[in-house]
């Protein structure tokens, strides 16, 4: 995958420019979709997958609409019906495509989605040339938002390039190349439990102890103290080979070991497997994979899982999922061992997670890799406040009938991770690299 140097978030960084930094995110973004066929990016086979084309735009009129035209004098904007087509969410900002039908967008054709970012960059570098640092902290803050709002972006481009291809019957790969085989390992490290002391502790965005990047989502605010009791938690993430052992066992043919909602789930889907497992007519199993279909790595974190699977696995194994409050304890008991993991920066063929470490004293993982299931609703902190505006809609609405997933995934821009993050996903969706972490 074609990538550029992580560049750090605007508050910590020294050697370059405000200006740089834009440039470096923006060019990350359309280096992913560089593999692509214009014909691919349009497609949309499910609601929670929005074409790319839609992506590179949709980023481009966050600039466009909460900086160029707010900052920059005298700006036009670049096509008055881009707002429209390509808000998000925005109530505040005014009616939108519905999310559904933004596959139904062929036109603009996919050259003009590229003017209009270089048009819009073209002004962004404008209105950031005079800065290095920006002083100014409410227009550093949107930028920032604006930046990460992007890395977000990314990542939601490399899961729905993924999802996309694999609906297509040639399961063809995201690089264009035929007969390429992924090495896969043998087996992973025996995993190990290891003890989290109870107590209390403080857990939230907390730049004095780890959180060093200088930003956070509004959702990380309100660092509060949490009680625990002790639990173990194992070093690593569950592998496919282990996974593979609930599957051949039947476990998607028992109800003990599900929610209630999470079997309907099964029986209603047909669900057998994880997202993107094929079993071959000999019996063996493969996953489509950036790459198209490949062997099944036994040693690899099993992901595309919903959290119903991770429960349902959980129950099988004799453990359970943490807690959003355990997972972020643990997290910050073991720092920084437990830091290293893939990122989007680490694989330029094949964004996968892989094996853990041998180490059995150290917890491997929690950052990278897979986003892991925790047994926590998506609620906001203690004394948590919307931002006013149309900013406001980022996080605070969607609070409700949601999981909290922790630790980052391989598609996860690295500079883009911290202890604190908080993603969240309905229980049921699987097109995210998300996997499993045990405790007891």
């Amino acid at each position: 995958m074609p990538t550029v140097a992580a560049p750090a978030p605007l508050s910590v960084m020294a050697a370059i420019t405000a200006a740089e930094r834009y440039a470096a995110v923006r060019t990350q973004t359309e280096a992913l979709c560089r593999p692509l066929l214009p014909e691919d990016t349009v497609v949309q086979p499910i609601i929670d997958v929005s074409p790319p084309k839609w992506h590179l735009a949709h980023t481009t009129w966050f600039f466009e609409t909460f900086l160029l035209k707010e900052h920059l004098p005298g700006y036009r904007v670049y096509h008055p019906q881009y707002a429209y087509l390509f808000n998000s969410y925005y109530n505040s900002l005014g009616s939108r495509v519905n999310r559904a039908d933004r596959g139904t967008i062929s036109r603009p054709p996919l050259a003009d989605v590229y003017a209009y970012r270089a048009y819009v960059d073209e002004h962004m570098q404008q209105l950031l040339a005079p800065y290095r640092a920006v002083a100014d902290a409410p227009f550093a803050e949107v930028l920032e938002l604006g930046l990460q709002h992007e890395q977000q972006h990314q990542e939601l481009l490399v899961t729905d390039i993924k999802y996309i291809l694999s609906t297509n019957p040639l399961a063809p790969s995201y690089w264009g190349e035929q007969n390429v085989v992924v090495p896969t390992t043998a087996a992973a490290p025996a995993p190990a439990w290891l003890q989290v002391p109870g107590g209390l502790s403080t857990i939230g965005y907390q730049p004095e102890t780890g959180d060093p990047s200088g930003f956070c989502f509004d959702n990380e605010l309100g660092a509060h103290t949490v009680y625990v009791e002790p639990f173990q938690v194992q070093n690593r993430l569950v592998t496919n080979a282990e996974y593979l052992q609930f599957v051949e066992a039947g476990g998607y043919a028992d109800f003990r070991y599900w929610l209630g909602e999470g079997w309907d789930l099964v029986q209603q889907q047909g669900w057998q497997a994880p997202l993107y497992w094929v079993q071959q007519p000999d019996g063996s199993w493969h996953r489509f994979t950036h790459h198209g279909l490949q062997p099944l790595d036994p040693a690899a974190p099993v992901t595309h899982i919903s959290f119903y699977e991770a429960d349902a696995y959980a129950h099988w194994a004799g453990a359970r999922l943490p807690t959003e409050q355990e997972w972020e304890v643990a997290a910050r008991h073991f720092a920084p061992e437990g830091m290293a993991g893939q990122f989007l920066e680490s694989n330029r063929f094949d964004p996968a997670p892989v094996p853990a470490s041998a180490d059995p004293t150290q917890c491997h993982q929690l950052l990278g890799d897979c986003w892991e299931w925790t047994y926590s609703a998506y609620h906001p902190y203690p004394g948590y406040q919307k931002a006013p505006g149309a900013l406001g809609e980022y996080n605070g609405k969607f609070m409700i009938n949601q999981m909290v997933l922790r630790g980052g995934s391989c598609a996860t821009p690295l500079s883009h991770i911290r202890l604190s993050y908080r993603n969240f996903f309905h229980p049921d969706k699987r097109w995210q690299y998300t996997g499993i972490r045990l405790v007891k």
